[in-house]
C-alpha cells in the first residue's frame, strides 16, 4: 500500500514473482465511474470507494478459499480501507511502500498512460495515514532497487506461504 507513484506495481509484481504467487492490481477492480472521476483530476470519496474495497476483499477470500496466494497492489491510505481489506484474517501482511512527496512526485512525472494525474498526489498525501504498529506492517522505504525492495519485504515476512495475500 502506499500513494500513486509509490511502486505498488512494480513492486508487487516483483514480489509476487518471487514468491510465486499470483499479482493483482487493485486499480482493476475500480469502476468505470471511479476511473473517469480520478481521470478528470478529482479524487474519491470514501462513498466511491467502499463498493472496490469490498469488491478486493471478496477476491482476496475467494484466492484464499482456492488455496492460492495474491499479493495486491492497492493504496489503502486510511485504517479503515485496510481494515475492510484485512477483515480480521491473520494471514494477510500490509506492505507499506514509504517514499518522500518529492521521490514520488518525480516519479509521477515521469509516468506516461496512467489515469491518475500528478495533480492528485498533495490530496493522496492528505488522505495518507501510515499503517500503526497494531497492523503489524511491513514498512520498506522505496529510495533503492525495486530488487533491494522486494529483499526487505521477504526478509520481514516470517513464513511467506503461511500469508495468503500481501497487500501492496
Amino acid at each position: 500500500m502506499g500513494v500513486s507513484g509509490s511502486g505498488k506495481t512494480s513492486v508487487g509484481k516483483a514480489l509476487a514473482d518471487r514468491l510465486g504467487w499470483t499479482y493483482e492490481d487493485a486499480d482493476d477492480f475500480h469502476p468505470p465511474a471511479n476511473v473517469a472521476k480520478m481521470s478528470a483530476g478529482h479524487p474519491l470519496t470514501d462513498d466511491d470507494r467502499w463498493p472496490w474495497l469490498r469488491a478486493i476483499a471478496a477476491e482476496i477470500d475467494r484466492v484464499a478459499e482456492g488455496g492460492g496466494h495474491v499479493v495486491f497492489g492497492c493504496s489503502a491510505l486510511k485504517r479503515i480501507y485496510r481494515d475492510i481489506l484485512v477483515h480480521g484474517r491473520a494471514d494477510i501482511r500490509i506492505v507499506y511502500l514509504d517514499g518522500s512527496r518529492e521521490v514520488i512526485a518525480d516519479r509521477i512525472a515521469a509516468r506516461r498512460h496512467h489515469f491518475m494525474p500528478p495533480g492528485l498526489l498533495d490530496s493522496q498525501f492528505a488522505t495518507l495515514e501510515p499503517p500503526g504498529a497494531d497492523e503489524k506492517p511491513i514498512a520498506v522505504g522505496i529510495d533503492c532497487s525495486i530488487e533491494q525492495i522486494v529483499d526487505g519485504i521477504v526478509a520481514q515476512l516470517p513464513a511467506a506461504t503461511t500469508h495468503r495475500s500481501v497487500v501492496e
